[in-house]
């Protein structure tokens, strides 16, 4: 057996939590209390959260690199993602810690994607320890959370070493940590120091040549392609000559043009770097996430990245409306692939597929969110396209089509209890459980396939008035439960190119919910609201009010409509049916038709 040594001056760890929990304002203490920001330096919150997507959601998206120094220990931090929609940026972010810190709420308590983040990091044998935030809270149950926090490591399999965690209570916006309840409020200081005693620094074998396992991918304009990842083996230095080992045993020759490591939130030059370091390396152009950068002389790759499998299939083509190519710089079906497979390389989790339809392409991932933010993100950019509904990836074995569940959770209002389960029945869910803590909020668990949950998010909302915390993680796949009615309202689509008309609007609101206001231009095809009855229908909103010269009291009374809520990107997705399509654009987002013209659509669905 191989003799391992320890590199002592550095500790790689993760931050593990659910959304909104509290991670990335820890870290903001964390950098704080390390001495990296003076006292007087003005630091915006939520430093970690560089992204405008991550600021403006007040979520994590994207799993980021940092560091601290504390006692001369150099600690390489990782703010990990908290959705599962992004689980792949969580399970490469592991590859490169040996421990990591969870984070739960003192309220709250362990919700799905605590589950799903901890399982990852137990099955990796991660070290971990557990912080309870936020007990400042007025409905902060500390004491019943760890209970919780106790059963799910349970329910998890964790090995007796992994159960005997370390615990600390912080209020992570103040930077106050402590081991008790009763202790007196503290710095950072007992958190640094578990970390330092508790996380083992990074194991390598001081006899094997350098080896890399390439966890992260970045790109500089002057660098060109970079690579991040952990230094498992060995060392490197400036100008070293290195192979990349590809997919299928492919070997790359490389020169380290640049070496960099983390400090603080910043990058710092370096002429060297040891085992255990987490570095950027300039020098190759064609690497993936998963590939080995190692020595010529024995160019052994190491065990690639396995994520899980994606669960939802949505189709990106060129926009092909009326008012294509009039808001958005790139709309060519070369460039949208282009992106799109850039994207594959920066995210482990999104595959790219050419359909057959021409200037089509598939594109798979873990959920509709992930999918959302991934349009989002390519509309600011200025790309200009068309996406259709997402639709879930079933399995095939034995002759049975298995489909993806899920496990939710929902926390509700008591009095909502009945019109959710209804609803969640209906899409063949199951209630698996349902706790009353006599505060008037009740949890429940249901097993619930993922189809299910495409376009209830919203309705969710409106049936508990807004109050309701709906999250879902995958739960494995079972045979496939049967069809269900996916939407239950028809669309309000348009027959005529033009503008749409106040009084056209107003006469239109009794048939149902409308999506435009007047004067927004509209095309044929494009769904301009939401029908009352199940069916879908043609109508005329540029329709103009005949004028006459006769007048009569009361007959021209200014018109009022009812406000329009503005359509989400997300709520567009959810919305959409199978013959239906998103135009996404930099300015707009339209709901339409994938047939726009009338007579053809109405002949095809005849036919």
């Amino acid at each position: 057996m191989k003799q391992l040594t320890y590199n002592t001056n550095i500790r790689n760890i993760a931050i593990i939590a659910h959304v909104d929990h509290g991670k990335t304002t820890l870290v903001d203490g964390m950098f704080r209390q390390s001495g990296l920001w003076r006292d007087n330096q003005i630091i915006s919150e939520r430093v970690m959260d560089s992204m405008d997507l991550e600021r403006e959601r007040g979520i994590t998206i994207a799993a980021k690199n940092c560091s601290v120094l504390w006692q001369d220990v150099k600690i390489n931090i990782l703010d990990t993602p908290g959705h599962a929609d992004f689980g792949g940026e969580v399970e490469r972010a592991l590859i490169m810690v040996d421990g990591a810190v969870l984070l739960v709420d003192a309220a709250e308590g362990p919700l799905p994607q605590t589950r799903f983040v901890l399982k990852k990091a137990l099955d990796a044998n991660k070290r971990i320890i557990v912080v309870i935030n936020k007990i400042d809270r007025k409905d902060a149950r500390p004491l019943q959370v760890l209970d919780e926090i106790y059963d799910l490591f349970i329910d998890l399999d964790a090995t007796d070493e992994q159960i005997e965690f370390p615990v600390f209570y912080a209020i992570g916006r103040e930077g106050i940590i402590k081991k008790s309840l009763d202790a007196p409020d503290e710095s950072l200081q007992p958190l640094f120091e578990s970390i330092v005693d508790e996380i083992s620094p990074p194991a390598f074998d001081p006899h094997a040549p350098f080896q890399m396992l390439v966890s992260d991918l970045g790109y500089s304009d002057y660098l060109g392609r970079l690579a991040i990842g952990k230094v498992h083996n060995g060392s490197v230095k400036l100008q070293d000559e290195l192979v990349c080992v590809g997919r299928e045993g492919k070997v790359s020759p490389l020169r380290v043009a640049k070496l960099q490591v983390y400090s603080g939130i910043e990058l710092k030059n370096a002429d060297q770097a040891s085992a255990g370091e987490i570095v950027i390396m300039a020098g190759i152009d064609e690497v993936e996430i998963g590939d080995t950068i190692c020595h010529r002389s024995d160019p052994k790759a190491l065990t690639r990245i396995v994520v899980d499998e994606p669960t939802i299939a949505m189709t990106f083509t060129i926009n092909t409306s009326p008012f294509a190519g009039q808001e958005g710089k790139i709309v060519q079906a070369t460039k949208i692939y282009e992106r799109l497979v850039k994207e594959t390389l920066r995210n482990v989790a999104i595959r790219v597929e050419r359909s057959n339809v021409k200037d089509q392409f598939i594109v798979k991932g873990r959920g509709e969110f992930q999918m959302a933010i991934l349009i989002e993100t390519m509309r600011r950019e200025g790309f200009e396209f068309t996406v259709g509904r997402p639709q879930v990836i079933m399995k095939h074995e034995d002759n049975k089509v298995l489909e993806p569940i899920e496990h939710l959770f929902v926390d509700c209002d008591e009095n909502f209890v009945g019109i959710v389960t209804e609803k969640i029945s209906r899409r063949r869910g199951r209630m698996i459980n349902l706790v009353n803590h006599g505060t008037g909020r009740v949890r429940i668990e249901f097993s619930i396939p993922s189809r299910g949950l495409i376009g209830y998010r919203t309705e969710f909302l409106t049936d508990t008035k807004g109050t309701g915390i709906m999250n879902a993680y995958l739960a494995g796949y079972e045979p496939f439960r049967g069809e269900f009615p996916m939407r239950l309202t028809g669309s309000i689509v348009a027959d005529r190119q033009g503008s749409a008309v106040a009084y056209a609007c107003y006469n239109l609101e009794p048939r149902g919910t409308l999506f435009v206001e007047p004067n927004d231009p509209v095309y044929e095809g494009m769904i301009v609201g939401e029908h009352n009855r199940d069916n879908d229908i043609d109508v005329n909103i540029c329709k103009m009010k005949k004028l006459t010269n006769m007048r009569a009291a009361g007959s021209d009374e200014n018109i009022v409509l009812t406000p329009v809520v503005p359509m989400t990107l997300e709520k567009a997705i959810e919305f959409i049916k199978e013959d239906e399509w998103v135009e996404v654009t930099p300015k707009s987002l339209r709901l339409r038709k994938t047939i726009l013209d009338q007579l053809v659509r109405k002949n095809t669905k005849s036919k």
